[in-house]
């Protein structure tokens, strides 16, 4: 087993006021692995995979996501909800109080990159308190070659204390954990909670900041993946929605899952060196390339086994938000390097447990935008403690939590990106038909499958479309390997004065849901909206 690739003696972390440390340096995932289970912080499944609690944080934690609001960040960020403000001063406190936590403690330093495509390669350093968090480290971010590590310099460093937490009053946080960017530091701090997920999703919000502003390439939260003929192929869609799933395709190598950027000379490069996956209800049958990525090196999070070792996916009783990191290089049919030219075809995918949304329609350019910046999917009963019908949900840009910018930025940088590059974008509804959940059934994967590869073949180009009365959305009149009575939604409900209706409410959600960013917005993006609303009647439309 290799131990430290460098001598811990020439990684100082006094520069960061770190004292009395034994530096645990980029070490093997093996050895991360035995650490923890040594330590009892960890277990080993059957498959000897290592698998740990991520304590009372078993996800993020948006309420307590900060931004350092200063100079840099001032005038540019979207101040709200979203991206709360902290102040420099209370930023230093907590930074000399993590430092003082950590100091006299071994740590775990792992040097690494984000950004696959060279020209905008990001080193960062990360400080772990914990073993395991080191491994999700180096699963999830771009893995340096020995020689880049010789002389390897930071743009940016991750502080990750589990185990520290702030006095509100005093720090300026919500309460005792914390996750916070300072832009003009380039420090990430991660206080109070062990999940993970943390540290992954504060790198990506700064590349949501420092991308766009600085080198005109649009972030995007999509998977990626890319055809035999060069053809690349984005997916955007929040949880559940089938991102992963569907860019998961035998025929295709995947660029990547979750993270990615879309730069100037029209690539797109993924950000990260991993995937990290949702595992609850996972089945070999339903998704075999994250079954099979869940090996030694993986890192399974709050799943629960039985006497024998072998994981029970199926059992939510700590968290619905069961995960797995592990490195790309675990799923078989991936493109090295992780980037690609050539974008022809975007997916916009939403399940709609209302049913109204057609399976599969082309959007224009005003629609495009509009639909990006609205970010619709649906909530389903039993996701969430209250919810026993389906209510609508709106994430700006496909990642609203992770978006320091305006929306309408990045929609409009997405627009000016499809035109230029002739780009297809269809919204792909992977939800219901026939009737709302507990109505009507489920879009069968197969032939939402079916759908995507007819789009990527071209064997939509020469098919008729018909304009949705409500949505205007254009909808084919003909699908390969795809029932034409379904292609149609209203086709599939019994009563179609329900239809009408519920089709009527969703739009009104969507208007309701447009307002906050009407006032940036432009009229090609306005008029990419539903036609109608519950204000207007229908009799001119049907």
């Amino acid at each position: 087993m290799k131990k430290s690739l460098i001598m811990p003696g020439k990684i100082e972390l006094e520069k960061y006021g770190l004292n009395d440390n034994i530096v645990r340096y980029n070490l093997d995932p093996e050895e991360l692995q035995s650490i923890t289970v040594e330590k009892g912080m960890g277990k080993e499944t059957s498959n000897g995979t290592l698998a740990v609690n991520t304590g009372k944080f078993t996800g993020r934690s948006p309420q307590d996501r900060f931004l350092v609001k200063d100079d840099y960040t001032r005038d540019r960020v979207w101040w709200g909800n979203i991206n709360k403000p902290i102040s420099s001063e209370n930023f230093d406190y907590l930074y000399d109080e993590i430092v003082n936590y950590l100091s006299g403690k071994e740590l775990y330093v792992r040097d690494g990159y984000v950004c696959a495509d060279p020209k905008y390669k990001m080193n960062v350093r990360t400080i772990t308190e914990l073993p395991w968090s080191n491994l999700f480290v180096f699963n999830m971010f771009l893995r340096p070659e020995l020689e880049e590590l010789e002389n390897f310099e930071e743009e940016w460093l991750v502080l990750c204390a589990p185990g520290y937490e702030a006095n509100p009053k005093i720090a300026g946080t919500r309460q005792g954990n914390f996750s916070i960017l300072n832009f003009t530091k380039k420090i990430a701090l991660v206080g109070g909670s062990a999940y993970t997920g943390e540290m992954k999703k504060g790198i990506f919000s700064a590349l949501n900041m420092i991308l766009p502003t600085d080198k005109n390439v649009l972030p995007m939260h999509c998977s990626a993946n890319v055809g035999e003929e060069g053809d690349t192929a984005i997916f955007f869609g929040l949880s559940g929605t089938g991102k992963t799933t569907l860019s998961a395709d035998p025929n295709r190598r995947l660029i990547g899952d979750d993270e990615h950027g879309w730069t100037e000379e029209n690539t797109i490069f993924n950000f990260e060196g991993g995937c990290y996956a949702k595992v609850i209800d996972l089945s070999e049958e339903k998704e075999p390339d994250i079954f099979r990525a869940i090996k030694p090196g993986a890192l399974l999070e709050n799943v629960t086994f039985n006497e024998n070792g072998d994981v029970d996916y199926m059992n939510s009783s700590i968290t619905q938000n069961t995960r797995v990191s592990y490195p790309i290089y675990h799923i078989d049919n991936i493109a090295e390097p992780s980037f690609a030219a050539n974008p022809k075809n975007i997916f916009f995918l939403t399940c709609d447990a209302f049913g109204v949304l057609p399976p599969m329609s082309k959007l224009t350019p005003g629609q495009a935008a509009y639909h990006f910046i609205s970010g619709y999917t649906a909530k389903v009963a039993g996701t969430e403690a209250g919810i026993t019908e389906p209510v609508p949900s709106f994430s700006a840009c496909f990642g609203s939590p992770f978006m320091p910018l305006h929306p309408t930025v990045y929609a409009e940088m997405l627009s000016k990106k499809m035109k230029d590059a002739k780009v297809n974008v269809w919204l792909i509804n992977t939800g219901w038909s026939g009737g709302p959940y507990g109505v009507g059934s489920r879009i069968k994967l197969k032939y939402t499958r079916a759908m995507i590869t007819a789009i990527l073949k071209g064997d939509l180009d020469n098919v008729d479309f018909e304009q949705h009365p409500i949505f205007g959305l254009n909808m084919p009149k003909y699908c390969p390997n795809v029932p034409t009575e379904i292609l149609d939604p209203m086709n599939t409900w019994l009563q179609k004065g329900i239809y009408i209706s519920k089709s009527i409410q969703l739009a009104h959600s969507f208007h309701l849901n447009f307002e906050k960013f009407s006032n940036q917005a432009s009229q090609e993006i306005m008029d990419g909206g539903p036609l109608i609303d519950e204000h207007h009647h229908l009799d001119d439309h049907i």
